[in-house]
């Protein structure tokens, strides 16, 4: 199951992509509440969709991976981890931009998925904004893939999915500012300082996370050699 890192790491990325999201998503996000009482539930099951997506993606790339039981892999994906963390920090204060790799793969992937959804507006009916979130899910974003194999890392569904989901509800602060018009909120989640902070925290998770495996990878090769100088014997 998750730990606290997991968890705190998890909707901390979310919440430190403010930026990222309300560039990329804030226009439709701005757009789903112009109309109402109607226009704030379509606005409810757009994000609803978008964290449901989120979560699904998690369950399903922790299930690929705890598939493969191989101690090697696990020790590799633990590495893996610590590396995209130290990435996503450096990524988050634009210190290096080496994620938008990911963007640019994934926008042939997304370029069905927006004919899809591009068939859903305008936004009338609150399942309409539910399969609108679903969609964006897969939209080309550097933060959402390399938190989906950060999350796939964990080895776990369960726990991949829980990562994904608090990763989507570290968003909504940024995407509901955007939503009610709240000017101050965007305005905070945009400070350089903020983002500078909250990417070393994630640079330092993820050097933490190297020697944490490094340590225990080398515990285990003594372990494993010990062992065998005692069959020897």
């Amino acid at each position: 199951m998750i730990d606290a890192t997991q968890a705190g790491t998890a909707f901390i990325l979310g919440l430190s992509g403010a930026g990222h999201c309300l560039g990329m998503c804030g226009g439709i996000a701005a757009a789903l509440n112009l109309g109402g009482a109607r226009s704030s539930a379509i606005t409810v099951a757009y994000h609803t969709g978008r964290i449901t997506s989120y979560t699904l993606l998690g369950a399903l790339l922790g299930l690929a991976s705890a598939s493969i039981d191989i101690g090697t892999w696990t020790i590799g994906l633990r590495y893996l981890a610590g590396l995209l963390l130290i990435g996503m920090g450096l990524y988050i204060a634009n210190w290096w931009r080496g994620m938008a790799l990911l963007e640019r793969a994934g926008a042939k992937l997304w370029q069905p998925v927006q004919r899809l959804s591009s068939t859903l507006l305008p936004l009338r009916r609150w399942p309409q904004g539910f399969a609108l979130g679903l969609c964006w899910g897969l939209m080309p974003c550097g933060l959402i893939y390399s938190s989906l194999a950060w999350a796939a890392t964990s080895h776990d569904a369960t726990t991949a999915a829980l990562m994904m989901m608090l990763f989507g509800l570290g968003t909504l602060p940024a995407m509901l500012a955007t939503s009610m018009g709240a000017q101050g909120l965007q305005s905070f989640l945009r400070r350089r300082g903020l983002k500078q902070v909250i990417a070393v925290l994630l640079i330092c998770s993820g050097v933490w996370t190297l020697y944490i495996t490094t340590v225990h990878s080398g515990h285990g090769g003594h372990n494993q050699h010990a062992d065998h100088s005692q069959m020897h014997h």
